[in-house]
């Protein structure tokens, strides 16, 4: 079966170990016969929501006419949904959580989706990953989304890192197994 996906890339490096396990991820999906759109967050004009519920939880459109816009449909159109991300401070990057953020629009719309979470560290301990897990698992309980995958890339502060590892070819494999 072809599902449409959506790669949401957080990171401020174009060419960081995030960006990587998205590359390698959307290679695999994209192997597997899979639709593949990419939004790279740190990249796009997204202005944080003020929560001023103008939009009425997607009732009406939101008060920011911004790369929002063009990412909504995506969000709406696809089966699955990826974040991709480095974790900065035990979390996602301000730039992919001012995105999460708005979701608001969306929210109430996209139940029934998948999500797949592919982060990086500099730290190998195992804990940093914690804040990072309990938020990811929020976003799956109160959007009703099913957890389709997780890969913790710990220990890979650059890129030269993450490529002596097998972390990419688990990206590839989660991307190409995906159904």
């Amino acid at each position: 079966m072809t599902m449409k996906i959506v790669v949401i890339t957080g990171s401020p490096h174009k060419k960081g170990t995030s960006a990587l396990l998205a590359d390698e991820f959307i290679r695999g999906a994209k192997e597997a016969g899979h639709e593949v759109s990419r939004f790279d967050a740190a990249f796009e004009n997204v202005h944080p929501c003020i929560g001023c519920n103008k939009c009425e939880y997607g009732k009406k459109t939101c008060v920011f006419q911004d790369a929002m816009n063009k990412l909504n449909p995506m969000l709406l159109d696809s089966d699955v949904i990826v974040f991709a991300t480095p974790i900065y401070y035990w979390n996602f990057p301000a730039q992919l959580k001012t995105v999460i953020d708005r979701f608001q629009v969306t929210v109430f719309s996209m139940r029934g989706k998948k999500a797949v979470l592919l982060a990086t560290a500099a730290s190998k301990e195992s804990w940093v990953k914690g804040a990072l897990d309990m938020e990811f698992n929020n976003m799956l309980r109160f959007i009703g989304w099913e957890d389709a995958g997780r890969i913790y890339a710990l220990g890979c502060s650059v890129r030269g890192e993450i490529e002596n590892t097998n972390y990419p070819e688990q990206a590839y494999e989660l991307g190409k197994s995906l159904e």
